[in-house]
């Protein structure tokens, strides 16, 4: 089964993709994994991205397409695959239709005010770097694997997160329109525990196989 996994940034995507690999032997595909691993080998797809990132610059969708047109060639992709946030625009989702067979898409809902409590309550450690999230920490201001002082990234302030939630449903709504015509899309709230959000993922998967 090909499953594309949607949701806004901290929804647990990346967990939930992740479980999925284990248990259900979907290969998880991320962009992050995949830019990764190309600028890992310098091979020409990480030597373009390179020189895009370098310059400070977005790396194209046409570079990221690529990307996912030859991630799925692999033969472990086969037996099924999950895309963990890809596509993220109506343009992308439009040339992954032109090479790629997508079985369902699983759309992750959460109140944006639990994803900003989430996130804004992150902190990293720069020594390290671990990251952790305040619920679990005894003394917040200091961390627990090297005991360097720890700190709240820009990224993780309320009104960034609130600005990328944003951005994320305006470039996504006509997205998640296009997939909602074509009936193939379920939404599913993941406003619980890790494991009961991940048993809710798998109903859905288990019905539309």
């Amino acid at each position: 089964m090909n499953v594309i996994l949607l949701g806004p940034p901290g929804v647990g995507k990346g967990t939930l993709a992740s479980i999925a690999q284990e248990r259900l032997g979907l290969v998880q595909i991320s962009t992050g994994g995949m830019l990764r691993r190309h600028l890992r080998l310098g091979d020409e797809l990480g030597i373009i991205a390179k020189a895009y990132i370098d310059d400070g610059e977005l790396v194209p969708d046409s570079v990221i397409i690529d990307m996912v047109k030859e991630r799925l060639r692999e033969e472990d992709t086969q037996g099924g695959y999950i895309l963990d946030g890809f596509p993220r625009t109506l343009y992308q989702a439009e040339e992954l239709a032109k090479f790629a067979d997508i079985d369902l898409i699983i759309d992750l809902e959460l109140e944006h005010e639990a994803i900003i409590r989430r996130l804004s309550g992150r902190r990293a450690c720069l020594s390290c770097n671990g990251t952790f999230h305040m619920s679990m920490l005894q003394d917040e201001t200091t961390c627990p694997t090297c005991g360097h002082r720890l700190e709240q990234r820009k990224d993780d302030l309320p009104e960034t997160i609130a600005h990328r939630l944003e951005v994320y449903e305006e470039q996504t709504a006509p997205l998640i329109e296009l997939y909602r015509k074509k009936g193939n899309l379920v939404v599913v709230e993941v406003d619980g525990t890790v494991e009961e959000n991940y048993q809710k993922m798998l109903k859905v998967i288990e019905e539309n196989q």
